[in-house]
């Protein structure tokens, strides 16, 4: 061979190494000989769903607003919020001087119709002797008769009209209809009311019951003989027993959260009315393991989880069975029904970067 050609073997062997090796990136090693760091959680099952707690406070059962039955100038309160009262006790007072002119003047109305009535009857008597004698006609007796008969009348509404006078001076003052505790002012010293405006709201203290606002979209998961547990934001220990009384037939508007009464079985002493409260319940449900949501692998209908080895070096693919959506847990996790035995470690972030054997270390976190 010629010099020529053995130099043009040499140049094509060159540019067609170069052109192998050219945008080639240098390969990584096996990836069954690359271990990478996992975090995990270990499967603990759970054989009750928690529903709650949610915030509410200690109510009233029954609870009334008070006013006074006439309009006028609110002059004296003698309560405020807090105070026990007893029934009978005055709350409050309205200015008495209107009252007591209409009251001077009913009974002035009622000892003129009175005189009249009796002047009446007299002139009836007179008529009646009188008519014995031919004196007078059968016609001025009849009016006699008729005008006595007038007077008894406008004697009665006068009695009547003093009545109500007498009454509306009593209505002067604000009186507790029962034993309670004062809950809410309404109205201050000075101010005009109206017939029947709120003064003061009393509560019964003896039937209390648990108060809480419950999201809407949980309210068709709850129960109907449930057993709520009510305990004290400031003493946890301390706890009572509960069923629904009342679920509110609207949601709020601004919240869309529904208002849900629980009628308490024998609250202790320290359920004072207003008292933060937690409510909760528990559900016992077949036994189930709660993961993060990050955890779960999906191929198409296919979900598993990666589970790590008794030693703690590789990972396997384990298919598992989810809870249905009515059961589903909160937002943000998934709950497993089949698949998992208790204490197994399952891998709950970077799933899609692992294979079947693939070798791992534990973070400390997971450890």
């Amino acid at each position: 061979m010629s010099a020529r050609a053995v130099l043009a073997l040499a140049v094509v062997t060159m540019g067609l190494g170069a052109c192998g090796n050219h945008g080639e990136e240098p390969r990584e090693p096996d990836s069954a000989a690359t271990v990478r760091p996992v975090l995990t959680q270990a499967a603990e099952p759970s054989d009750a769903i928690m529903f709650g707690p949610f915030a509410g406070t200690i109510q009233p059962r029954y609870q009334s607003e008070l006013g006074f039955q006439i309009p006028g100038r609110m002059v004296a309160r003698d309560v405020t919020v807090g105070d026990i009262v007893k029934k009978g006790q005055r709350l409050a007072a309205l200015d008495t001087v209107v009252t007591r002119f209409d009251l001077t003047r009913a009974e002035a109305d009622y000892a003129d119709a009175k005189a009249q009535a009796e002047n009446a009857e007299a002139a009836e008597i007179r008529s009646r002797r009188l008519i014995s004698g031919n004196t007078v006609s059968q016609a001025t007796l009849d009016q006699a008769v008729a005008k006595r008969d007038t007077a008894r009348a406008r004697v009665d509404q006068a009695a009547a009209s003093l009545q109500k006078a007498r009454d509306q001076m009593g209505y002067t003052e604000l009186k507790a209809e029962f034993d309670g505790v004062v809950t809410q002012r309404l109205a201050e010293i000075g101010q005009v009311l109206s017939a029947g405006q709120g003064v003061v709201t009393i509560a019964r203290p003896e039937v209390r019951e648990a108060v809480v606002d419950i999201p809407e979209q949980h309210v068709g998961a709850l129960p109907a003989d449930g057993v709520f547990t009510v305990s004290l934001q400031s003493a946890p220990e301390l706890t009572a027993r509960g069923r629904i009384r009342e679920i509110a037939p609207l949601a709020e508007t601004g919240t869309r959260s529904r208002r849900i009464r629980i009628a308490l079985d024998d609250p202790g002493p320290a359920f004072r009315l207003g008292a933060t409260i937690d409510v909760s319940l528990a559900r016992k449900v077949a036994r189930r393991f709660l993961l993060p949501a990050s955890a779960l692998l999906e191929e198409g209908a296919r979900r598993s989880v990666w589970i790590v080895s008794a030693d703690g070096k590789s990972v396997a693919r384990r298919d598992v069975t989810l809870a249905s959506a009515s059961e589903a847990s909160e937002a943000g996790r998934i709950t497993v029904c089949a698949g998992i035995e208790p204490g197994e470690r399952v891998v709950v972030a970077g799933v899609h970067a692992l294979h079947q054997g693939q070798a791992v270390r534990l973070t400390d976190d997971a450890r």
